[in-house]
């Protein structure tokens, strides 16, 4: 079994449930921190030192206060992690549940298990570090279709970046101006016209704000 975790979840209740599975589990050494920076601290200080974590457990959502943050999100402390320690499994323990969002760090972030939070949260939670430890991957059941191939709502790069104009407020015409500045190509504006039509009815909305809405709680934006 994994011999050195460490903990990230902003709710101290939160952390007492993972502790006490973890003591369960017969976990030697657990660390526990409340911010996504000094979980990153801990792990980089830790690799230095070549005593390294075997394991993070993370929620995605940390509440803002007075304090900045370089990684406000457990979903930025990952994709940082990833980058730096590939080699370090992470966990997700999270209330968050839209399929988009789970498949991205499952298949972009090197995230080992997916575990959403509930009645049945620290049961899966168990079961997800005890298949990591043993090299396989864990998802909770309700959102086990993020390991699913490709759905026909899912989007390409272009049609996510022409959405987080929209969302900003953009007319189709201010769209195709900002991406000729930032040379993205297609960029003609009848290109994005038709994308958006073509977003509208895959998605079933009935017009550019209940698009936009869609896709935000899909995840995508």
């Amino acid at each position: 079994m994994f011999k050195k975790v460490i903990l990230a979840d902003d709710l101290v209740s939160i952390n007492l449930g993972m502790l006490t599975v973890l003591d369960t589990l017969k976990v030697g050494q657990v660390q526990t921190v409340q911010y996504c920076d000094d979980a990153f601290l801990r792990i980089k200080r830790a690799f230095q030192d070549q005593d390294p974590f075997d394991l993070l457990i993370t929620d995605l959502s940390f509440k803002k206060d007075h304090r900045d943050q370089n990684y406000p999100s457990g979903e930025s402390l990952i994709e940082a992690l990833h980058a730096e320690y590939p080699e370090l499994p992470i966990i997700v323990y999270s209330i968050e549940d839209r399929i988009q969002r789970v498949r991205k760090l499952l298949t972009q972030n090197g995230v080992n298990a997916y575990v959403c939070k509930g009645r049945r949260g620290l049961i899966e939670l168990k079961e997800a570090i005890q298949a990591v430890y043993e090299q396989e991957l864990y998802v909770s059941p309700q959102v086990a279709p993020a390991l699913s191939k490709k759905t026909d709502l899912e989007i390409d790069d272009f049609d996510i970046l022409v959405l987080k104009h929209l969302s900003l407020g953009l007319s189709q015409d201010q769209i195709s101006q900002q991406l000729k500045n930032d040379g993205v190509s297609p960029n003609s504006l009848s290109t994005i016209e038709k994308r958006l039509n073509k977003l509208r009815i895959q998605f079933k909305a009935n017009n550019a704000i209940h698009l936009v809405a869609i896709v935000k709680d899909l995840g995508l934006i």
